[in-house]
């Protein structure tokens, strides 16, 4: 079977001078399908909907192949994010190993291509159903006033995510501070030619203002059990995520609130069960992506650039043998100090092999404890083994389990048909607290606490305070960061957290299980985190100034002291 080789970490984003006849460059405008076209098909408007959401996942999105293993849709950008902090280790560093060693971040490779590549196609997608509703879908049929609320929803989401990752500073602490250009239904060439950055304001009330029609559009709507398209809950969590971010947090409250009608949390056995553990749409889920069977991403490279490949670690390695993530020595590990700051208690916990596994010298009595956490521990050992230059297994992952039980385990061509969390109602319940708590501490403090004590009955408040290195932010917002981090690791929420709070990273310390050569330590926010703008852009849109160009620093830092 022919497998994709990792690259080195600079030639894994080859420069776009060197690149630019295999990489597309997008014309916000132009687009395979016409508006004339469309109106000519009964189901055209319904196909160019379906498209706002299907496109997500599943597609070679970004070079309309399977080289790049990290081009499979929307959740790669999950780990792109993650990798950049400090939650997710890579003792061998894999697809996403640019974002976690900060190299070929700059703007004239095609890393940056990715991100740009990627939304504004997702965004075209957006655009052109909004241009065929109608100038006030909210007054036309159901058919199109749901579908212009579709895509709103998504496109407003699409927007916050590239706000947070290319404003240098959030919100908050600066209005001003340049996010992305905003590209909608009526840009014509010539606008996109002299598109400037939007201002944090200009975004943040662009994104409320389409926030604004999807409500009106989706305000009668019911999409059933089908939660691959948004709905009114669905706009209540982009508001209240919008909200946060902006520091309006009576807003961020409310919508936080009204989010959560109809949801429960996760409990125990659907968070750690070995058949449908984060796998499977369960009552938590509030918007989520699936992996299907005729994808590209699972037809073509023995399904490796997926995220299951990426992120699934069992699957049989003497039949298949594939998987970046269980075969090939690609796995990404938990934190080990975040790992630590766990306690026994929270079931969280149970998602991730012990580190003192790893200290057992006897081979059966350590398949023994890693049966713990699979029915195939021997899996397990051989995907650490598989680790070039590491073979531990304290700290791998068992949150995102392959579908389909025993079948799908030993056929990746099911067992990577999973579905993708892109919202939880576990993040509404964090928002609230978060929300309240700054406007009455202790209303907040009883909030996380009620959460908190789902997932470990023994919670107490201020547990976690010796947990962070960073004091930038008050304990109580430290609690809550701390939640975070754990509840929705691997899910692509940490950087944002990271720049919304002002915090730095910490890698380097005692018994770090991260790569020796990106061991940082940074008091503020780093720069890698500030996304630049693909050069391309700049060359055809006159009106960018650019983020600088991030550089790695020279030398690993020392042991913090927690």
């Amino acid at each position: 079977m022919k497998k994709n080789k990792i690259f080195s970490a600079l030639t894994a984003a080859l420069l776009l001078s060197t690149a630019t006849g295999c990489i597309e460059v997008i014309d916000p405008m132009n687009s395979p399908v016409s508006s004339e076209q469309l109106n000519q098909s009964a189901d055209a408007y319904n196909t160019a909907v379906l498209a706002v959401t299907s496109t997500l996942f599943g597609n070679f999105t970004y070079g309309g192949s399977s080289s790049r293993a990290n081009d499979f849709g929307y959740p790669a950008f999950f780990l792109i994010r993650d990798a950049t902090g400090q939650d997710i280790a890579q003792p061998n560093p894999n697809w996403f190993g640019s974002w976690y060693e900060c190299s070929a971040l700059g703007q004239s490779y095609a890393n940056s291509q990715l991100y740009w590549t990627c939304y504004y196609k997702w965004i075209n997608n957006c655009n052109k159903v909004i241009g065929l509703s109608g100038e006030d879908p909210t007054t036309a049929d159901a058919t199109h006033k749901h579908g212009a609320g579709t895509a709103f929803a998504m496109r407003a989401m699409l927007y916050l995510d590239m706000a947070r990752m290319f404003a240098p500073e959030n919100y908050a602490t600066n209005k001003n501070a340049m996010t992305v250009p905003i590209v909608t239904e009526s840009t014509t060439i010539a606008d996109a030619s002299n598109n400037p950055r939007a201002t944090n304001e200009a975004m943040y009330a662009f994104i409320i203002s389409d926030l604004d029609k999807a409500e009106a559009c989706l305000s009668d709507y019911s999409r059933g059990s089908d939660k691959k398209v948004p709905d009114l809950s669905v706009v209540y969590g982009l508001k209240a995520r919008a909200y946060l971010e902006m520091e309006d947090w009576a807003n961020a409250r409310k919508y936080a609130k009204q989010a959560q009608e109809g949801y429960t949390l996760t409990t125990e056995a659907q968070y750690t069960s070995r058949e449908t553990g984060f796998n499977t749409p369960i009552s938590s889920w509030m918007l989520c992506l699936t992996q299907k069977a005729d994808d590209p991403c699972i037809l073509e490279n023995d399904a490796d650039t997926s995220w299951g490949s990426n992120m699934c670690l069992e699957v049989n390695p003497y039949v298949s043998g594939c998987g970046y993530a269980a075969n090939y020595g690609y796995p990404l590990f938990i934190d080990r100090h975040l790992y630590e700051t766990i306690p026994a208690t929270d079931f969280r916990k149970k998602c991730f092999i012990d580190f003192t596994i790893d200290d057992i010298e006897d081979e059966d009595e350590q398949l023994e404890a890693l049966s713990a956490y699979s029915d195939h521990p021997d899996w397990l050992r051989r995907t650490a083994d598989a680790v070039s230059g590491w073979g531990k297994v304290g700290g791998l992952p068992l949150k995102f389990r392959t579908a389909g039980g025993e079948t799908g385990r030993n056929n990746q061509y099911i067992g990577f048909l999973v579905s993708v969390p892109m919202m939880r109602v576990e993040e509404m319940y964090l928002i609230e607290a978060e929300a309240a708590g700054m406007m009455n501490e202790s209303e907040g403090i009883a909030l996380l606490t009620a959460f908190a004590q789902q997932r470990d009955p023994n919670y107490v408040y201020g547990t976690h305070q010796d947990a962070y290195g960073n004091t930038s932010t008050p304990a109580f917002r430290n609690e809550i960061w701390w939640q975070r981090r754990v509840e929705f690791w691997g899910e692509g929420i940490s950087m944002f957290d990271i720049k919304r709070l002002n915090k730095g990273i910490i890698r380097s310390y005692a018994n770090t299980n991260h790569l020796e050569t990106a061991r940082w330590n940074t008091t503020t926010t780093p720069e890698w985190m500030n996304f630049v703008i693909v050069q391309t852009e700049s060359n055809y849109n006159t009106a960018i100034v650019n983020n600088p160009d991030p550089i790695a620093p020279t030398s690993i830092s020392p042991e913090f002291e927690w």
